[in-house]
């Protein structure tokens, strides 16, 4: 049976009885981004309305993989252990050539860390977890069937427009984000285009629910002999639940390929002759584009309102959370009067800057995946060969890289004895701790973490030791003796030493309240 997503109570809004005062923070869109900007938000203290069109968490799966950064995210926003405790954990990726596996690859070969490489997980259910836990904090507004019709920009706030079952409002904020999907009100309302490729491929999403024992892996044919000529990808979700994703002909009819006696046949060919049911179905195009900004005035972009990449690589949810860790404590501290609204700058720098190492990476995929002339056909042909013995070749075979964050460009202090992985601008490493998980200590504040040493007191900074053990030395010592980091409060290296210079950290501190 069809998970059936249940319905959220229409609550009218007071502005349709009386104007409202003006918010600090008003937020576009319920999706996953929306929500947990709004609970990333109540974790720093800032209340936020969350305006939704729809009263119901999304139809079909949609975004399935989440990525062990997000996983992490997930624990600080409140649902980790119920993300992993319902989700598919996998880290062990195939890739087949025709009938025939070239290469398999391990998402996390290494151990010490709380959470796996992958968790396949519905997103309904990762919507529902975060309503929930949304609906429980006292600081959230969330109100459903409050369709935000048009947005103006004014001298220091913003103003949404909005239609609920009982009439119009206005509500005033001091920001508003934009977390409204990749047909964004707010985006249409101001006019902001997209920049970037739209690619032709088409490609046929499935979600089939059936009794099956594939294993929990990530599995990806190019040229399967069941789909001649075309490429297709297999995952695994909870509920018996199965995503396919099928390569279409070109030139293919979209309403055609949704019929579902036409998706059924493709299917069977997939999985054989076996009883499945048809959850959700739908066709899309790739499309790797994005804003050339995402900070306009009061009015901020995140997630697919704000860049939007193929789906082969986990990208586009995963990536739209790294915008809420990025976001949400940069502007809680301006609306605290910790930091200058210029630290706002950072958010788009650094945001975009990740936008287009995705970009990057997804339009590589395509292009190999999507061969447009003979010549890219012979050496993707080249490649195929070489990588079924020559590991050397298997880097070029591209289904996809998959969603790992990036390391933002940082002038942050930082000491080449120490080991690359937790250099600044990089997210902290886990690893164990007191019989926890080193992450669990960091995020919300600013954090002196001193690896072999106690961290110095700094008024408004909180101080975490770490006694090396074998994955702390290998993460944060390498051949030193001792090391001091300052962590952001998204988790992320904002400068490092070898040696205490508490002058040198306090200048850190300056810098990161900044943004610079």
């Amino acid at each position: 049976m069809a998970h059936k997503p249940g319905m959220y109570e229409y609550v009218p809004p007071p502005g349709i009885a009386a104007p409202e005062p003006r918010k600090q923070v008003v937020i576009v869109g319920a999706g996953p981004i929306g929500l947990a900007a709004a609970i990333e938000l109540a974790n720093h203290g800032i209340p936020s309305v969350v305006l939704d069109d729809d009263n119901t968490v999304s139809t079909g799966s949609r975004a399935i993989c989440w990525s062990k950064r997000s996983l992490e995210i997930f624990d600080r926003l409140g649902i980790g252990d119920r993300v992993v405790g319902k989700g598919v954990t996998w880290q062990v990726g195939r890739t087949f050539h025709r009938d025939r596996e070239i290469f398999n690859f391990d998402l996390l070969p290494e151990s010490g860390h709380k959470r796996p490489a992958f968790v396949n997980l519905q997103q309904y259910y990762v919507e529902e977890y975060l309503v929930e836990r949304a609906q429980a904090i006292d600081a959230i507004d969330l109100r459903f069937l409050n369709r935000v019709e048009r947005v103006e920009r004014r001298d220091g706030f913003a103003v949404a427009h909005v239609g609920t079952p009982d009439g119009a409002y206005s509500l005033e904020a001091e920001y508003l984000l934009a977390c409204d999907g990749v047909r964004s009100t707010v985006r249409s309302q101001l006019g902001l285009e997209f920049v970037g490729e739209l690619f032709e491929e088409r490609f046929l999403i499935a979600d089939i629910r059936m009794d099956a024992d594939f294993p929990s892996e990530r599995r990806f044919w190019f040229e399967p002999p069941f789909h001649d000529g075309q490429s297709a990808l297999l995952h695994k979700q909870p509920d018996n639940v199965y995503r396919i994703d099928l390569q279409l002909e070109p030139g293919s009819d979209p309403a055609l390929e949704r019929e579902p006696g036409r998706v059924a046949s493709r299917i069977e060919h997939v999985v054989g002759t076996r009883d499945f049911e048809l959850e959700w179905v739908s066709v899309y195009t790739f499309q790797c584009r994005r804003l050339p900004r995402f900070v306009h005035g009061r009015v901020l972009f995140l997630g697919d309102s704000a860049h939007v990449v193929s789906p082969f690589g986990a990208r586009g949810g995963n990536g739209g959370l790294q915008d809420v860790d990025n976001l949400c404590w940069k502007l809680a501290a301006v609306l605290k009067n910790r930091a200058p609204e210029r630290i706002l700058e950072s958010y788009d720098r650094e945001r975009i800057w990740a936008a287009d190492e995705n970009i990057a990476h997804s339009t590589r995929t395509t292009k190999f995946m999507t061969p447009s002339n003979a010549m890219e056909r012979v050496f993707r042909h080249a490649v195929f060969r070489l990588a079924a013995d020559h590991p050397f070749a298997r880097a070029w075979v591209n289904s996809g890289r998959l969603s790992t964050p990036c390391v933002y460009p940082s002038s942050g202090n930082d000491d080449p004895a120490l080991p690359t992985e937790t250099r600044p601008g990089a997210v902290a490493a886990d690893a164990p701790r007191d019989g926890g998980w080193l992450l669990d200590s960091l995020g919300g504040d600013p954090t002196l973490l001193g690896a072999g040493m106690e961290p110095p007191e700094i008024q408004g900074v909180r101080g975490v030791a770490l006694i090396p053990n074998e994955h702390a030395r290998a993460r944060y010592l390498g051949n030193a003796d001792q090391a001091l980091y300052l962590i952001r409060p998204d988790q992320v290296v904002a400068a490092r030493w070898a040696e205490l210079k508490v002058g040198a950290v306090e200048a850190a501190l300056t810098a990161m309240w900044e943004g610079s």
